[in-house]
């Protein structure tokens, strides 16, 4: 049986991230993001609001970005899966609870400082990004010839 298990969402922090590290020293940002849709109902005619809480996670660098430079009320997109988490809780009783683990988050307001930002990805696998002080070669220019190209003499008109 095939399976496919992506999520796509865009909403705002619901709390500040909360970060921890594991004891392999691996990093873990826990926080909640709402989305909320608007409509009109249509029997009395009044705007209308559905707001979803949805719980995420982000691991490693991804974690520490959320962390410095997210807080309460950000904007943020992620891209994720759906984790299904189960425990029995201390008064016996089963509990489950669904979440989303971040692969890809796009944040896209400033920073926490004010500084503007133009929104940027945290990969779970960060590429290297080129630094302003590498330069890239130009591509070399097209070489000039005096023969005549092939097209000149195929124009039909």
């Amino acid at each position: 049986m095939a399976s496919y298990n992506r999520v796509i969402l865009m909403g705002n922090l619901t709390r500040d991230p909360e970060l921890k590290f594991l004891p392999s020293g691996t990093s873990v940002a826990n926080f909640g993001i709402a989305m909320s849709e608007r409509y009109t109902d249509r029997q009395s005619g009044e705007q209308k609001e559905n707001v979803c809480f949805v719980d995420v996670e982000a691991w490693g660098r991804q974690a520490e970005v959320v962390n410095e430079y997210l807080t309460k009320g950000s904007p943020i997109f992620i891209e994720g899966s759906l984790k299904f988490d189960s425990w029995e809780a201390e008064d016996g009783s089963k509990r489950n609870k669904l979440r989303v683990r971040a692969f890809r988050i796009q944040l896209i307001g400033g920073r926490r400082d004010g500084d503007e930002m133009e929104g940027g990805y945290a990969d779970a696998q960060p590429a290297a990004a080129p630094t302003q002080s590498e330069s890239f070669p130009e591509p070399p220019a097209p070489e000039a010839s005096d023969a005549p190209s092939a097209t000149e003499d195929d124009i039909p008109f």
